[in-house]
């Protein structure tokens, strides 16, 4: 299909807000792959009648890229949010309670709602094809910040290799039973 400005299914080349990333522009013999600059490049040529095709692949942002994970907890339904979502190479764990999501039940020692938090976290990052050693930020969220050097040899046995940044934040939980609350963001390795 040959087109050019004047033909009705001319394709923008430059982008636009709704579509600001053009991957890139094969001529039709196959032989040159150009850049989305070279693209623009070849619009802007008031004369330029070109034979390309066009190949989009994983757009940040793209709804075709994105994933929803669950981790069948009843909150995900109840509030409306995802255990993580996958966006690209980049995975969101949403905060992650000690709650262990077969029973429903939280174990009242911290020590154990730590590594439960972390098995849930770990188990929604395997369902994005991923694991804890993608993780590269982690927030955790205490009720009592003074607790938290209570957590270090747990964290340190899931994150020492790895070493994320990461931030403690003490603030107040929804259920007065939690003492830990966990999000991390990974990424995929390319």
């Amino acid at each position: 299909m040959t087109l050019g400005r004047e033909d009705p299914d001319f394709c923008d080349l430059r982008g636009s807000a709704e579509r600001p990333h053009v991957i890139g522009l094969i001529l039709e013999s196959g032989k040159a792959k150009y850049s989305s600059a070279i693209a623009r490049s070849l619009y802007e040529l008031s004369s330029a009648t070109v034979r390309f095709s066009i190949t989009i692949v994983g757009i940040p942002g793209d709804p075709m890229s994105r994933k929803l994970i669950s981790s069948g907890s009843t909150f995900e339904q109840q509030i409306g949010y995802s255990r993580a979502v996958v966006d690209g190479d980049w995975i969101f764990v949403s905060g992650t309670t000690g709650f262990d999501y077969s029973t429903m039940a939280i174990s009242p020692n911290i020590l154990e709602q730590t590594e439960q938090c972390l098995k849930n976290i770990d188990a929604a990052l395997r369902q994005a094809e991923s694991s804890l050693k993608d993780v590269v930020r982690v927030t955790y969220i205490l009720p009592s910040g003074a607790e938290f050097a209570l957590c270090w040899p747990v964290l340190r046995n899931y994150f020492g290799e790895i070493r994320p940044a990461a931030t403690m934040i003490s603030a107040g939980l929804v259920d007065p039973r939690v003492k830990i609350e966990i999000e991390v963001t990974a990424r995929k390795p390319s």
